[in-house]
């Protein structure tokens, strides 16, 4: 296969949003949203509980359908060709719906059934996917003696036994300990690896800066900004943060003494961001005007300070 082969299949679009709107009565849970995304990309939406984030990935899915705009997957429009769109897609949903009483095992056998699959294909599939979720010594367990981890991972393999070519994850890691969620976030890259487009939502800062190639910022249904989290960090925050405590109560009135310093100023319930190219520089200057926080911290940029920035409010509600 050329060079050129490889570099136009990797541009393929495999997503096309143009003014993608969803309305329930009077109310836009998604306000024509406009977005594309490659195949091979993983893609984020990233945004408060409510954002619209769900309801965007249901359509996507082909489970509802839109109110207005263009929504195309693999050249095709799921409302009209809903069967041959879910063939291409595996779906991972917010709240692990496996079938506890049956082994971990059969819950890969049964669901690829749903998509007429053989027992001559599932049999080794299944062994394949419980070996890469990690979950091989598990296979004859009952899913409810899994921990949450381990079921997420099992929900995961169980999406890609018709090996889809999209991957849709709704808030994957929610309600998993850093453990858990790190070896998630390993199985995802491989997919990713392997060529597989993964479209995810969450609103967990890091988990978009891990996974996410390029994402869009969701608020109320509508697009605040869209890029890399490098390139997001590059245009709405700056270099460094300095992150100061002066005690709940203290903190808004010291706001008004920080003036001037770094580029902007933060106020938040409690704590003070000052947004600084140099934060050590800027944390000078807060000493040197005679102020004492209990707490300093300088830090680089997150995204969490580009969704402050964007929204008014810290994300995680």
């Amino acid at each position: 296969m050329s060079h050129a082969t490889v570099s136009k299949q990797l541009t393929k679009t495999v997503i096309s949003a143009r003014g993608l709107t969803k309305k329930y009565g009077n109310f836009a849970a998604v306000d024509g949203i406009s977005f594309d995304v490659p195949a091979g990309e993983s893609f984020g939406l990233l945004g408060p509980n409510g954002a619209g984030k769900s309801t965007t990935m249901r359509m996507i899915g082909g489970v509802s359908q839109r109110t207005s705009g263009e929504l195309s997957i693999m050249g095709l429009d799921p409302d009209r060709h809903g069967p041959e769109v879910r063939a291409h897609l595996g779906v991972v949903p917010q709240q692990d719906n496996l079938d506890d009483e049956i082994r971990v095992r059969d819950n890969l056998i049964v669901y690829g059934r749903y998509f007429g699959l053989p027992h001559s294909y599932l049999r080794p599939k299944a062994d394949e996917l419980l070996e890469f979720a990690q979950l091989t010594d598990k296979a004859k367990a009952r899913v409810d003696s899994l921990s949450g981890g381990m079921k997420r991972r099992l929900t995961i393999a169980r999406s890609l036994i018709n090996e889809p070519k999209i991957l849709l994850l709704d808030e994957p890691t929610t309600g998993l300990d850093p453990q858990a969620r790190h070896i998630l976030w390993d199985r995802l890259f491989r997919l990713k690896e392997q060529g597989v487009t993964l479209v995810l939502t969450t609103h967990y800062m890091d988990e978009a800066e891990q996974l996410c190639d390029r994402l869009i910022v969701v608020d109320k249904g509508r697009i605040m900004a869209e890029g890399s989290p490098a390139s997001l960090i590059h245009e709405y925050s700056t270099r460094e943060v300095l992150e100061l405590r002066f005690g709940s109560e203290r903190n808004a009135t010291v706001a008004a003494q920080l003036e001037g310093i770094g580029e902007r100023l933060e106020t938040l319930p409690d704590r003070v961001l000052i947004y600084a190219n140099d934060g050590e520089a800027a944390l000078e200057q807060v000493r040197y005007r005679g102020l004492h926080p209990l707490t300093s911290l300088v830090r680089r940029s997150s995204l969490e300070d580009v969704f402050l920035r964007l929204t008014g409010r810290s994300l995680v509600d």
